[in-house]
């Protein structure tokens, strides 16, 4: 297995390039102080976490990793990015020791990794050469829980119902006994609509997520042709969710970019979705 850092591509757009800049604005989108336990995170959790750059989905995005913060510290999160440059395999893993940003190196759970390889989830680097929708939520994870988290990149592009069960399959499988994890996907919702139909679309496609109904999920970005660049990403999540008993799912905040803006005509939507055990706490 390869090793070596995988170096940040986005510092500097979609979050500051300089340490304590970037230590100093995400802890500020926390605005409300954070409710962080230090013992491990009891149980499973599920979240799904806007990408956009910080000053747009950077507030929906600290109260979807608010929830988790309030639970526990996990000790692996695994990181379902969105695919948007359609580089790599459908469903792809990262073999590099950590991933880098300005606050420092994010190890990279390597053993998950091999486990997840022979399960037949395929190591390709070239998925995440331009990705950013993992990158942009290291920060949040660092502020929150310094080194002491290890992380499990895997980027994921939208494809059929069939295939992401057989990826979700795999990756519940190799997750079932990880003591305390959170799984993160990563993705932005509707892209640029105005205003009121971009919260139309997304909350009607929240529904189905919020019943953890995949297949329903899926129907309806092909028939709604919706913009949601992690469906790929939320399907695993829903389906691995199901799975490991995260059956209580919460809309914990829904923006559009017209919030930060002002600018209605052209959005994109952002939500913060949390999956946990019914008996979590």
């Amino acid at each position: 297995m390869e090793t070596g850092i995988r170096e940040p591509i986005v510092a500097g757009a979609f979050y500051p390039a300089r340490r304590e800049e970037l230590a100093n604005v995400a802890m500020s989108l926390f605005s409300e102080g954070i409710d962080r336990r230090c013992a491990p995170l009891p149980d499973p959790c599920g979240l799904i976490v806007p990408h956009a750059g910080y000053p747009y989905s950077g507030p929906t995005a600290a109260a979807a990793f608010r929830v988790a913060a309030a639970l526990g510290r996990p000790e692996v999160v695994v990181l379902l990015g969105a695919n948007h440059s359609g580089f790599g395999a459908p469903v792809a893993l990262d073999d590099h020791a950590a991933w880098r940003t300005p606050l420092g190196d994010v190890p990279i759970d390597r053993e998950l990794v091999e486990k997840l390889a022979r399960g037949g989830v395929a190591i390709d680097r070239s998925a995440f050469l331009r990705e950013h929708s993992i990158e942009v939520q290291l920060p949040f994870l660092q502020v929150l829980w310094g080194s002491t988290v290890s992380i499990l990149p895997v980027c994921v592009q939208s494809a059929d119902l069939a295939s992401l069960t057989v990826a979700a399959e795999a990756i519940a499988g190799t997750l079932r006994d990880v003591g305390s994890l959170l799984l993160v996907a990563s993705s932005d919702f509707t892209h640029y609509e105005p205003d009121p139909v971009a919260r139309r679309l997304d909350h009607a496609a929240l529904e189905p997520i919020l019943a953890l109904d995949a297949a329903r999920f899926l129907r309806l970005c092909v028939e709604e042709r919706l913009s949601i660049c992690g469906a790929g990403a939320i399907t695993i999540l829903t389906l691995v969710a199901r799975e490991l008993g995260m059956m209580e799912t919460t809309l914990v905040d829904y923006a559009t970019s017209g919030d930060t803006t002002g600018d209605r005509a052209s959005v994109v939507g952002y939500a913060a979705v949390s999956f946990l055990r019914r008996d979590h706490g």
